[in-house]
């Protein structure tokens, strides 16, 4: 028998992680954020920059998981990571020269994590990757060279997750 929302037996469990989302602004893919941070139990969610869609076309894809996940908008991205660095560790979600294979990575800390996902169309900025204690990568094996923010985050957070159970 398929089990539903109200007789499945997931335990429910809160991950000291944070999602920092650079200028993230298609209003489907927040509203996924929300629900992929309910899923994994996230902390909170923190969306940086000064048009955030938090609304009805959000709602969409939420399925109402904005009322259960802890979230704030800010406007400066460079500041919250700069109050996070005293705190958290901070591994960016981007493809870089230097970024590490995700399956390869293994979560070396005590501190809560920050995980920071970059603008859909340009990823995360030079001068975030620069503060970022780690920079990871999820290895591509087509043609494109990147995928959706919200498929990206999934895989992350299922892997760092995962470690931490570890």
């Amino acid at each position: 028998m398929q089990l539903t929302h109200y007789n499945s037996n997931f335990n429910k469990k809160t991950h000291p992680i944070t999602l920092v989302c650079d200028n993230i602004t298609n209003a489907p893919n927040i509203g996924s954020l929300f629900r992929i941070a309910d899923a994994f139990g996230i902390e909170n969610i923190i969306f940086c920059g000064d048009n955030i869609p938090i609304g009805r076309r959000m709602t969409k894809t939420s399925r109402s998981t904005e009322k259960y996940v802890n979230y704030l908008i800010e406007e400066n991205i460079s500041n919250v990571v700069e109050d996070l660095k005293v705190s958290h560790h901070l591994i960016a979600l981007e493809i870089t020269e230097n970024s590490e294979e995700l399956t390869t990575y293994h979560l070396k800390t005590d501190k809560p994590i920050a995980l920071i996902l970059g603008d859909e169309v340009f990823g995360v900025s030079e001068h975030i990757l620069n503060k970022c204690d780690d920079i990871v990568h999820i290895n591509m094996f087509g043609n494109n060279s990147s995928m959706n923010v919200v498929q990206a985050t999934a895989i992350s957070l299922y892997e760092l997750t995962r470690q931490l159970h570890l």
